[in-house]
């Protein structure tokens, strides 16, 4: 065991102490569903039952108490130490860790770095990929996310703004092929997703409307894509923010390549300041990001 799995032993200590999930749960603040996640995930990782079920909640077995003794004195030193450190939580400092898809670094890390010139105490770790990293684990303190609705029950959940795309060429391309038509789109080369089930919208649409050998080009990563339109490669979607005097539009934007973009955090950090801070700052930077 180490300190990663914390919040784990420090809901079984509740549960043992209180005796119920419900109990625990509003006594760490969190969701029932967190509570039940966090022993199932102990237990499994320990290989032994720390609590008998039963109706009228969990009792310890032996291998329970063993590992609840050493909690309960962890407990009472942290206590301690969050007494001694009182305050400090007020202030804008410290490690941040942001998630998010790919596509925004563009612009999302123009905007920390403006965020860092007016918090020269933050460190900012930023992490991007399709990797849904776990914010009860403390594996980020805000993620930015695209599509449905995240419906994780100890989350809090934000929208952020709609995404729009653009299907754009390059204008040698243009030169080359000649403008794009709803009915012509066969006649030309397009760049596409190498993931077989794409779940954004606009790739979807790519591969519904567009049949698979016109689509000439694959690859895994948005900026990808944009270096191979720059190469003339072919027709592919870019963010709006992407779009310059290079780059022409083959058709018109539809709605239904937008994508709804969410600020995602972890209830345990949500009003921290440091978070609270950087959402404001985010919700502003937003209002000027071409779209």
């Amino acid at each position: 065991m180490s300190f990663d799995h914390w919040d784990e032993i420090r809901t079984a200590y509740q549960v043992a102490r209180i005796g119920t999930v419900s109990g625990a749960a509003e006594a760490l603040g969190v969701h029932h569903a967190t509570v039940i996640r966090h022993i199932d995930a102990l237990e499994h990782r320990l290989g032994a039952k720390l609590f008998q079920r039963h109706a009228r909640g969990y009792t310890a077995t032996e291998a329970g108490q063993d590992l609840l003794s050493v909690a309960a004195s962890a407990d009472d030193q942290f206590t301690q130490l969050a007494g001694r450190i009182k305050g400090r939580g007020d202030e804008v400092t410290g490690e941040l860790i942001v998630t998010s898809i790919e596509s925004l670094s563009p612009v999302l890390i123009p905007a920390i770095a403006r965020f860092q010139d007016k918090h020269r105490e933050v460190r900012v770790r930023y992490l991007s990929g399709t990797q849904l990293l776990r914010l009860e684990y403390g594996e980020a303190h805000v993620a930015v996310r695209a599509g449905r609705l995240p419906e994780q029950p100890d989350n809090v959940v934000q929208p952020f703004f709609t995404q729009t795309l653009r299907l754009a060429a390059h204008r040698d391309y243009l030169d080359r092929y000649g403008p794009v038509t709803p009915e012509n789109l066969t006649a030309h080369r397009f760049i596409g997703s190498s993931v077989d089930n794409p779940r954004a919208p606009f790739l979807r649409w790519l591969n519904e409307m567009v049949p698979d050998e016109a689509i000439v080009f694959r690859t895994t990563e948005m900026r990808e894509v944009r270096d191979a339109i720059d190469a003339g490669v072919g027709i592919g979607f870019v963010a709006a923010w992407d779009m310059d005097e290079n780059l022409v539009e083959m058709l018109p934007s539809l709605e239904e390549w937008s994508a709804k973009i969410w600020l995602v955090t972890h209830m345990d950090l949500h009003r921290t300041a440091k978070v609270q801070t950087f959402l404001r700052f985010l919700k502003e930077e937003v209002k000027s990001w071409p779209n």
